[in-house]
Formats: C-alpha cells, structure tokens, sequence
C-alpha cells in the first residue's frame, strides 16, 4: 500500500498523524509521504519537503513565494504521477492541495480532501474546482457536509480531533495547579491570536479591557498564553500601557490557560472552538485592515465568525469586529459572564451538546473513509 499525503501547516500535521496511526492498523507496513510535520513524522511518514514549505500567511507573502511554491507543486506532481499512489490525502491547504488533487485525479489517482475549504462562507465559485479535484471531501463539521450534499459532491462528516482528545469535564483547579496559579480568585485568560498581525492588532485592546476589569474588581488576575517568542516580545512592547496589571504570561499553553479560566477573551479562530470545547464562557474579537474587512463584508456570507456560533446556528457568545473592539464592549461582556453563573451554566450545556456532535473518533473516521474511496478506485479498476 502507498499513500500520499501532504498537509498544509501545524494544525493539519495534527490531523495527518492521527489519520496515518488509524490507516497503519489496516496497513502496518504501507508506504506514506508527501509533506508532513514532527508528529507525521513520528507516525512512521515520510517528508519530502519540510512542513514550513507551505507555511506561508498572507496574500503578499504568497506571491512573494509564488515561485518556490509552484516548483515544489509541481515536483510533487510529477513524483505521485510517476510513483502513483493507492490514494491522495491533501489536508487543508487548499489553495495548494486542490490544484495538485485535481492533476492527480485526472492521472487516475484516487483523491481525498480533509478539512474543507470555508467555501461555505465565500468564493463559492470555487465548487466546481473541489468537485474535480477529489473524489471525496472530509469534514470537521456536520453543516459543511449538509452544504457538500446540497451541491452534490461526495462528503463524509467524520468530526474533529480536538473533540476526541478534551474530556466533557473539565478541571479547572487542576489547571490552576499545573500552570502554578491560586486555586482561589477569579482569572481571566486573553488570547490575541496565533499570528503576529492579529496579535499586533488586539493587543492593546485587549490589556485595556483588562486594566478596565481590574479597576472594577481589583481581584482579577490575567492568564496570557502567547505562542512562540516572536508574540511575546510583541506582547511585551505594549506593557507599559497598563502597568502593574496582575498577569501571568506563559509561553504556548493555550490549552492548559483557557481551562484555568472562568472567562476567555480571544480572537475568532480554531481558539474558539477548542474554549468551547473546554466549556468556558468568551468574549471573541478581531480585526482586520481596513481594505480586508471591506472585502470581507462584500464576500463573505455568514452572520457569526466564531465557530460557537456558527454550529449552533445561534449568537451563544459576543463577537466584536474593527470599531466594535473596545474595552467598553468587550468588558461589559466579561462581566456579564461573571455575574450570572446560571446564563454561564446554560452556556455550558449547550457547549456540551455541540462537543457531543463532534466527537465521532474523527482520526478513525477519516481512515475507514480513506479505505472506502481505495477499494472504490479497485472496483473501478477491475
């Protein structure tokens, strides 16, 4: 057995590990590469091209690579065409992926596509190209299968990973105690973002909302977990604005600081998902430049940004977008949480039910889906 997979950043090195352990049940000794990261690699894959190849943000920095990423491209290409594969795994990275799927496929080579595209929410016109780019799509989420099936290209929910892995309870006072933080107090956690432009835009923001709770309860303590050493010298710069704020920062530990909060203030991305996941009340925000939000309103077509909201379907958690990010706003939401625990109690259960839907053993799920569309492509064959 030979599989190609090529998985686009961190976040997908994440997904591809678990899918390569639930295949080697089936396929102890299958041959798997592509491009993969430490974990990937840890799974017994095998990496042509380094992770960070394709770990390029932005519309400017992607044409500043444009070259080095199309090369690669089609290197990749030539080697799954000339060294064909049982089957083609791309996982997110669809602006690379689909493309390469598509030459694949129309080689005869069965392929699957793992973490939709947000197609969902703008340049729908992009459908025709995922129709001929993969032989079946693998979703996170059950209202992008509902969406696939509506546009009749084949789809398969299988859930997401993050919800296997966090329990339905969680501890906080063990949280607390590993990150070597009082058990007692209240404890607010801040989450700028991952990337070095949404942090730069809601750092000061977001220690304002903080100086501005902590003027109004003085028992306040901040938990800021900032990803690499690039975010926290950035975070650090912006200090001064609100000296002697009680704050805790840690290097990574996102995880670990949400679950040792009673509220998260954060940027609309994966984090709110996985603070859902950890059952705790938010406050989400984010910006953009300007000329990118301007965009955005013509384009995108759904009424909420976090992923709280958008499984639900309903507004379960305060989003703030560009102007709306205020410590006013975000502030009078922090302690709307924090005086009235039954509204959070409620919150909890309705994040319950929805961890519930999730939770489908996403990594052997997405295998046995991967298996269905090799013996499909056999069948064909013979």
């Amino acid at each position: 057995m030979y599989i190609g997979i090529i998985a686009g950043e961190l976040s997908g090195d994440l997904l591809g590990a678990g899918l390569i352990r639930q295949l080697r049940v089936h396929y102890p000794t299958a041959k798997i590469e592509g491009i993969g990261g430490p974990q990937m690699i840890e799974a017994g894959f095998n990496s042509i091209y380094p992770l960070e190849t394709l770990s390029v943000m932005g519309l400017v920095e992607v044409l500043k690579h444009y070259s080095s990423l199309k090369q690669c491209r089609d290197n990749l290409r030539d080697h799954f065409i000339n060294h064909k594969p049982d089957v083609f795994i791309g996982i997110d990275a669809p602006d690379f992926n689909l493309g390469l799927e598509r030459s694949l496929k129309q080689a005869g080579i069965p392929t699957v596509h793992y973490v939709s595209p947000s197609v969902w929410a703008w340049r729908e016109y992009r459908l025709p190209k995922i129709a001929q780019a993969c032989n079946l799509m693998l979703t996170l989420f059950p209202f992008e299968a509902i969406y696939y099936k509506k546009h009749q290209i084949p789809v398969k929910f299988v859930g997401h990973s993050l919800a296997d892995e966090i329990p339905f309870q969680i501890d906080k006072d063990a949280a607390r105690t590993k990150l070597g933080l009082s058990p007692v107090g209240t404890k607010i956690a801040l989450l700028p973002g991952s990337r070095y432009n949404e942090v730069r835009q809601l750092v000061k923001p977001f220690l304002l909302t903080a100086n501005w709770l902590w003027n109004q309860r003085p028992d306040l303590h901040f938990i800021v977990p900032l990803a690499n050493p690039n975010l926290r010298q950035l975070f650090l710069q912006y200090l001064n604005i609100v000296p002697n704020l009680p704050l805790t920062i840690l290097d990574g530990k996102a995880h670990d600081a949400m679950a040792a909060a009673d509220v998260v203030i954060l940027a609309s991305g994966t984090a709110t998902l996985e603070a859902m996941l950890l059952k705790r009340p938010m406050v989400v925000a984010y910006r953009l430049s300007k000329l990118t939000y301007w965009l955005a309103k013509l384009l995108v077509r759904i009424p909420y940004c976090s992923l709280p909201n958008l499984l639900s379907q309903e507004k379960l958690v305060p989003e703030f977008l560009q102007e709306q990010v205020t410590m006013e706003n975000l502030g009078t939401e922090v302690l709307r949480w924090l005086d009235n625990p039954n509204q959070v109690e409620i919150l909890q259960q309705k994040f319950l039910e929805l961890h519930k839907t999730l939770r489908c053993d996403a990594s052997k799920q997405a295998a046995i889906a991967v298996l269905s569309v090799i013996e499909d492509s056999k069948d064909l064959r013979l």
